[in-house]
């Protein structure tokens, strides 16, 4: 199974990823997390470059560069581990794609749906919670977590963060429409207490479980 979580940074998905796993693992999965872009030592690499704010990139070169190391990872690691019934989280996935280089840059839809089809090789995930949030809350709970001042420096933050807060808006109604059009994603309130996110994730969690179960069966 491969759960994805998506949202702007700041949504919290980290939280809900790291509770997710410890309520799978206490119930006898085997449960593997993975970070987009990241998982792989190519894709650590190619993450490095995509957030050192230091760098100007295109929204081709960062859109190639995605894809890239999201090639890698599926190969790599999601695949094999899918094969051995594993349950894969991933932090963010294509979806994030269409969502910062669609919505977010402007780059073609149409395009960027035949690019996110061969990196990920086909595969689909098995359920999308998305954590909504504007991106002034979010911007505001990154500042508190990282103990960042409102009055900061651009080079405290990476180079996604410098996009600003017009950016961000198009992300998240990207997201938004993403969500609409697409019965695998859940929509949940980044802003409701985190356990009582966690409560709902694992309520649809099991729902998905119980019906592949049935589905085998039959």
């Amino acid at each position: 199974m491969l759960i994805t979580f998506e949202g702007i940074d700041g949504a919290g998905k980290s939280t809900q990823v790291k509770k997710l796993k410890k309520y799978l693992t206490e119930n006898n999965h085997d449960v593997l997390v993975l970070r987009e872009p990241g998982g792989t030592i190519v894709a650590e690499k190619i993450r490095d470059l995509l957030l050192e704010n230091k760098h100007d990139i295109t929204p081709i070169g960062e859109l190639l560069l995605f894809s890239a190391s999201r090639a890698e990872l599926v190969q790599h690691t999601i695949l094999p581990a899918l094969e051995k019934r594993t349950v894969v989280i991933l932090d963010r996935f294509y979806d994030s794609t269409t969502a910062y280089q669609g919505y977010g840059r402007g780059l073609d839809l149409d395009v960027l749906q035949s690019i996110n089809a061969i990196a990920s090789s086909g595969l689909v995930p098995d359920i999308t919670f998305y954590l909504d949030i504007s991106p002034e809350d979010a911007l505001i709970r990154k500042f508190s977590e990282k103990s960042i001042p409102l009055a900061f420096e651009e080079n405290e933050l990476d180079r996604m963060e410098n996009s600003g807060l017009g950016f961000y808006q198009r992300v998240r109604d990207g997201y938004m429409k993403l969500a609409e059009h697409n019965d695998r994603f859940v929509l949940l309130n980044a802003c409701d207490d985190p356990q009582v996110l966690h409560h709902k994730i694992v309520k649809h969690i099991v729902s998905l479980f119980s019906a592949n179960r049935t589905s085998t069966e039959i």
